[in-house]
């Protein structure tokens, strides 16, 4: 995924710390909270946050809440639904379609808690 490409599609500025994010958040194979990536970041909390509400009104990420209650940010690529084990609160993208019947609704994202595998054979 290119960022250059991606900025350019939206018609945004591409600063150094929206650059970082992007580049922090493409590489992962995982949702990422402020947290996990804040040792990769020059930039401070303010900053960080001011470019993610950008990044999500542009549809370029997308994010949840955990039951950690942090926010976790993904770039938006495919349509996919979130486990989220209520032992350990790991996250894992769930890329199985699911079959939700609401008529009349859209579903675009769904967030499934539960225990996963590791914890229920501990």
């Amino acid at each position: 995924m290119n960022i250059e490409k991606i900025i350019n599609i939206k018609n945004i500025k591409l600063t150094t710390a929206r650059k970082a994010i992007l580049e922090i958040l493409i590489s992962s194979d995982k949702p990422l909270s402020y947290e996990d990536i804040k040792s990769e970041l020059s930039m401070d909390k303010a900053t960080f946050y001011r470019n993610i509400t950008k990044f999500e009104e542009e549809n370029i990420i997308n994010s949840f809440e955990s039951n950690d209650k942090k926010r976790y940010f993904e770039i938006q690529k495919t349509k996919h639904s979130h486990f989220i084990c209520t032992d350990c609160s790991k996250i894992e993208c769930i890329h199985e379609k699911l079959n939700l019947n609401l008529p009349t609704y859209q579903v675009d994202n769904i967030i499934i808690k539960g225990i996963c595998p590791n914890c229920l054979n501990a």
